[in-house]
């Protein structure tokens, strides 16, 4: 019996492990699926908002900071499903990641078809939700990712290539929280993790370009010393 084929979706691969990744895109590749990578946690975490990834297969081992790190910092501003990838197979462990925001988790050394059927569970699950496309409308605001541009009641918007981003990321993830670091570090780069001014005098910009009032927003909301979270309709 051959299993359902899947819906392509973009998938993001965080594993240190070439040989992992090369057999993960092949399969993935095979099933239909765009899939992009990272070796390291930070890099896994500033390719998730920057691809706006369907699903993430997570390892748990990364040189730079541990999975479950990884996966707490994602949920601070995604709700994108997350498949685990691990040698613990301890019990603890599993619930542990599952309530840090996993979907589900698969142990190594595992089985492609077994790993190939919860990733296409996750993305029925995911059907019913509003899909991240490569253009968004949000009330009378349009942007595009694609051609990188912006229209606000049919009208352009010019924007900075860092605003368009800023934007992007803030829209990508609307009614979800961004943090203040990880807006500069995903727009800027991490020495700009601690510029809170920095992206202060970006949003305000922002903000005057796409008529969004600070003090009664439409767009783009402040949660005071936290971040910022965009209208989600």
């Amino acid at each position: 019996m051959t299993a359902p084929e899947a819906r392509p979706a973009r998938i993001l691969i965080i594993d240190d492990e070439a040989p992992i990744r090369r057999f993960l895109r092949i399969a993935l590749e095979a099933e239909g699926h765009h899939v992009s990578e990272a070796a390291t946690g930070r890099a896994g975490i500033e390719a998730a908002a920057l691809t706006t990834p369907e699903a993430i297969v997570l390892d748990l081992g990364l040189p730079d900071m541990d999975g479950e790190a990884v996966l707490r910092e994602l949920r601070q501003w995604s709700a994108v499903p997350v498949l685990v990838l691990s040698v613990r197979a301890d019990e603890g462990g599993k619930v542990a990641l599952l309530d840090a925001g996993a979907q589900d988790y698969v142990t190594k050394p595992f089985g492609i078809r077994e790993l190939l059927a919860r990733l296409r569970g996750l993305l029925r699950d995911r059907a019913s939700e509003p899909a991240q496309g490569a253009a968004l409308t949000i009330a009378d605001l349009t942007i595009d990712a694609a051609a990188r541009t912006v229209t606000k009641a049919g009208e352009p918007v010019k924007l900075t290539r860092k605003e368009f981003d800023l934007l992007w990321l803030l829209a990508s993830n609307a009614g979800r929280l961004v943090t203040q670091s990880m807006a500069l570090e995903h727009v800027w780069g991490k020495a700009h993790a601690e510029d809170s001014q920095y992206l202060r005098v970006f949003i305000r910009q922002l903000r005057a370009k796409i008529g969004d009032d600070a003090g009664n927003p439409r767009y783009i909301f402040t949660e005071p010393g936290v971040g910022y979270r965009f209208a989600s309709g």
